[in-house]
């Protein structure tokens, strides 16, 4: 069941963003080092939608951020998302952004270049009643995240290409759209390194995968 106050007419939310894409920046969580094909579907782990499964596309290296991260990412994040604006950049099979609507979220903006991906997250978005919430653009998410507002987000989540040369320039890009005490998720192969002014607050391991939130110096992490 769809949380409160979220019921309405379905309608497609799969925005085309004009303008030149970014070639290399290919917005699909790909690359992940487990072997094989992606699962068929993974589980929100949390919140009003807890346990309702999510369709993940049979696109080699698509790897959803696993159960177990997304537990502990959320465990920082304190668990209820309420009124927070969220930006599920590289959003894949869209399992954080599903995550954060789960838990309250006022908005999540999904941004995905992949049209086939962006197709899914939009229908999965509808069958949850959540449309109203949840926003997917099939954009370069770079270049989408360089055009924003400043200020747009409470947090944002990136987990680009696992083996991209993406990491530095999205975390650049989505810094400058993080509001006052907001939050970047970060997950790769490499542990998250913060730049000037900013401060690795939590950071997390498992497997090959690295992972943390990084936020402003002195800021502690509003959970």
């Amino acid at each position: 069941m769809p949380p409160p106050g979220r019921r309405h007419k379905p309608r497609d939310d799969v925005a085309k963003q004009a303008g030149r894409t970014v070639r290399a920046s290919l917005s699909t969580r790909r690359g992940h080092p487990a072997a094989g094909h992606a699962p068929g579907r993974v589980r929100i782990v949390g919140g009003s939608w807890k346990r309702t499964p999510i369709e993940v596309a049979d696109l080699a290296g698509l790897r959803p951020t696993p159960d177990r991260v997304r537990e502990t990412v959320f465990n920082w994040l304190g668990q209820d998302l309420t009124g927070r604006r969220c930006l599920d950049a590289f959003a894949g099979a869209g399992a954080l952004g599903f995550e954060a609507a789960s838990r309250g979220a006022a908005e999540v903006v999904m941004v995905e270049r992949d049209r086939r991906l962006a197709a899914n997250l939009a229908q999965t978005a509808q069958r949850l009643d959540a449309d109203q919430v949840v926003r997917v653009i099939a954009a370069d998410a770079v270049a989408w995240m360089a055009r924003a507002a400043p200020g747009s987000f409470d947090v944002v989540f990136l987990d680009p290409p696992f083996d991209s040369a993406l990491a530095a320039p999205a975390l650049a890009a989505a810094l400058a759209l993080v509001a006052d005490r907001g939050l970047v998720y970060v997950e790769g192969p490499e542990e998250p390194v913060a730049p000037p002014g900013w401060a690795l607050l939590r950071s997390g391991r498992a497997g090959a995968v690295r992972f943390g939130l990084i936020g402003r110096a002195g800021e502690a992490v509003r959970g």
